[in-house]
């Protein structure tokens, strides 16, 4: 065997320790997924690891244990938000690795097959990864926009027309729910219109995102007293920046779609109407005279 540069050497050690890691995050997350040729790709990728954390040992002479800790949390991960994040958020970080084996290839010239199947792996992520939840990206995505827009406009109109925390938050609460019906009643007759026979869970998934907007939204206003009804304001919106960032940095890599594109435009459209929103809220309180 090639003699093997100290810097090389310690390399090919983090990356014998990757690859076990991630096989065994490979072969825990194929455990509870869903769809039995998703577990066949996952059980797939965990041996292809297993095989290249062999071909590392050669080199090192080491025996590895796996990080326990990573195991764990991207396991963890896969069952809250999916294993098509996970592991796509794993691959997104392998990817960055792969310029390390370009200081291998002198040295190590198995290096080069083992970037190639490495590459190959995103291919049959993407190819395998059929995941419910995801299917409904869509119909979350409606149902969030539509409720940080029409919400966060309401809620900054009532802000300064009110001028009290607990009637902004009842406010709030009732076109919230009325409208989280509304919205999710709207993409059930869509579907069937369609004929789509899944129906019944888009509108479900539109609901459960407009709700859970609604309850984060109206959350500042039911902590802090009727008085601070400008904080609560200021709370709210660094939710909706919040929420957005979030939301968007989940769809970019589940769905690989850019994230700073997405993130401006929809946290522009929800702030933009929220300033509009709470001007109106001016006008309407000094053109009608009324003070609650």
């Amino acid at each position: 065997m090639a003699n093997i540069s100290e810097k090389n050497m310690a390399l090919i050690k983090r990356m014998q320790q990757n690859e076990l890691t991630e096989s065994c995050i490979y072969e825990r997350i194929s455990r509870f997924a869903k769809g039995e040729e998703n577990k066949k790709t996952l059980r797939r990728l965990a041996a292809e690891e297993r095989a290249h954390y062999e071909i590392w040992k050669r080199y090192t002479g080491v025996e590895m244990k796996p990080e326990k800790g990573k195991v764990f949390w991207y396991s963890m991960m896969a069952r809250i938000l999916g294993f098509t994040f996970a592991v796509k958020l794993m691959e997104n970080g392998e990817e960055k690795a792969q310029d390390k084996y370009e200081n291998l290839v002198e040295e190590v010239p198995e290096s080069i097959n083992i970037r190639a199947q490495e590459e190959e792996h995103e291919h049959a992520l993407l190819d395998m990864l059929d995941e419910e939840r995801l299917q409904y990206v869509g119909s979350m995505v409606l149902g969030l926009n539509d409720a940080l827009v029409e919400l966060t406009g309401s809620l900054a109109g009532f802000t300064f027309a009110m001028q009290n925390t607990r009637l902004i938050a009842l406010s709030g609460l009732i076109i919230g729910i009325s409208a989280t019906f509304s919205m999710a009643s709207s993409e059930f007759l869509a579907a069937r219109s369609e004929g789509r026979e899944d129906a019944l869970k888009s509108c479900t998934y539109t609901g459960i995102a407009y709700l859970l907007t609604v309850v984060a939204l109206i959350a500042p206003y039911l902590i802090f007293p009727s008085s601070q009804y400008m904080l609560a304001l200021v709370c709210m919106l660094a939710i909706v920046i919040l929420i957005i960032a979030g939301f968007t940095y989940y769809t970019s890599v589940a769905q690989e779609e850019p994230f700073k594109s997405r993130f401006w435009e929809m946290a522009l459209i929800s702030v933009g109407v929220a300033v509009m929103s709470f001007i109106v809220g001016i006008a309407a309180k000094a053109f009608l005279g009324v003070d609650i």
